[in-house]
């Protein structure tokens, strides 16, 4: 599915999404509302985020049925999620009318076409890295649009809003293949590992996916110079790099990292700036680094841009601190790939904690077949270590795969590490408040309900230390 000729959003539309609550349709319905569209939607179970938009004026509606699209007297277009089937009542109502059906990668180069985007892509990082440019583009005098994945604190705390500046800044998601949804006036490439293969059919399809996205933007374009296959598909397009490797244009030097932020310096072709970044661990500073690298590759004040990044709030989910109990701190990170992993626990470690314990929910059957082995590797920073289940994210088991995958390879490169296989959340609940001690750092990992720990030890901890 690919947008109509005549779905011009810079004129009013009347748009209905189907299962508008998700993360990606119901930014999408923010800046439909927000720019002068009329819009209605439904979803299949009520919630805060549908709430939210019907306070932005739009219509949202619990369940779905073809009455919704039957009862709108005049409609543009149905926007529906990946995960909505074609027989959905309302596509088939849809269809029946004669009105188009897009998904995301359809509704998507509509809005770029009024505000052109600066798109975030990468297998991680791009939430926070979209966020960033953001803030460093508020900094240097802008004020994007933008969509990202989560909520952003430092952003109003939402995860999208139309403004008035002169771009869209996306987070690029290469699940679905929307991430080559254009016009793009600038990119940014954090870094290429093997995820969502099943979509693309192979590592090298979805390099080449990669490799399409640079080059067909119209505008400046960055790379991880420390990430291999960001920096050799960077060199094929000829981008712009940043990173603290060797030789990179927009080079991170002088790092200090600390519990709660780090320090350093970029050096670029044209300037060079010192930032002070309220995010912990070496992955955050990269992030910050290619948001100014874009920022100073379109030719914006990119020591305004560091500036602004002096007070950036973070991004839900995201090295997020939840609190403190009995003298252990806890926080939470989304990661849930073994590099993001390895980053969030890395930058755990640099807090100074007496012991960092980590608890990680491995997410989708279909990722931890994959990726089991890599995972051994993921967590040399954890002092302790609580190995759960598999979250299925609406996937169906597949024999044999379990997070007891993840127990074996993580033995094997780490043979004496304190380390509890614990299936059930109930349980790593119950062992951690027995097991924790003043000093500790907890971390929650993961994509899936493993969130929901942290929480729990606090609400415990208060208790048994009242």
């Amino acid at each position: 599915m690919s947008a109509p000729p005549d779905l011009d959003l810079s004129a009013p539309r009347r748009v209905h999404l189907v299962a508008i609550g998700g993360a990606g349709m119901s930014g999408i319905a923010t800046l439909l509302a927000q720019s002068g569209h009329e819009v209605s939607g439904s979803d299949a179970v009520d919630s805060p985020v549908l709430d939210r938009l019907r306070n932005l004026g739009v219509t949202a509606w619990v369940g779905h049925d073809a009455g919704h699209v039957a009862s709108l007297d005049e409609l543009d277009v149905v926007g529906i999620s990946t995960a909505v089937p074609d027989d959905n009542p309302e596509v088939v109502a849809a269809h029946d009318r004669g009105v188009p059906v897009l998904r995301r990668t359809g509704l998507l180069p509509a809005l770029a076409a009024v505000r052109p985007l600066l798109s975030v892509a990468g297998t991680h990082g791009k939430t926070t890295t979209t966020s960033l440019l953001v803030a460093a583009l508020r900094g240097a005098g802008e004020d994007p649009s933008f969509l990202t994945g989560a909520p952003v604190a430092a952003l109003g705390g939402v995860a999208a809003a139309w403004r008035p500046g002169p771009w869209l800044v996306l987070e690029a998601d290469e699940s679905d293949g929307s991430f080559l949804s254009g016009p793009r006036a600038g990119a940014i490439v954090t870094n290429v590992e093997p995820d969502h293969l099943e979509h693309w059919g192979g590592w090298e399809a979805l390099k080449d996916g990669f490799r399409r996205f640079l080059a067909g933007t119209d505008g400046p374009r960055v790379v991880c110079a420390d990430d291999e296959v960001a920096a050799e598909l960077g060199a094929e397009s000829g981008a712009a790099t940043y990173g603290t490797a060797e030789g990179s244009d927009h080079r991170v030097t002088d790092l200090e990292l600390g519990p709660d932020g780090s320090r350093f310096r970029v050096v670029g072709p044209g300037a060079t700036v010192d930032v002070a970044l309220p995010l912990p661990g070496l992955h955050n500073a990269l992030d910050a680094a290619g948001a100014l690298a874009l920022v100073a590759e379109l030719g914006l004040d990119v020591a305004a841009a560091a500036a602004g990044l002096s007070d950036f709030g973070g991004v839900a989910r995201r090295f997020e601190r939840k609190g403190v109990a009995a003298g252990v701190t806890v926080v939470d990170d989304y990661a849930h790939l073994p590099t993001e992993v390895r980053a969030a626990l890395a930058a755990g470690a640099s807090g100074g904690y007496g012991r960092v314990v980590a608890v990680f929910q491995p997410h989708r059957y279909s990722r931890t077949q994959a990726l089991w082995r890599e995972f051994g590797e993921a967590f040399g920073d954890a002092d302790l270590l609580v190995l759960t289940d598999v979250y299925p994210a609406g996937e169906a088991p597949r024999p044999g795969v379990t997070g007891k995958l993840l127990v074996d390879a993580t033995l094997d490169h780490h043979p004496h590490r304190p380390l509890a296989w614990m299936p059930s959340l109930d349980d790593v609940v119950r062992y951690l408040v027995a097991a924790l001690r003043p000093g500790d750092l907890l971390m929650t990992v993961g994509a899936g309900d493993v969130t929901t720990v942290g929480p729990r030890v606090l609400e415990q901890l208060e208790a048994a230390g009242a």
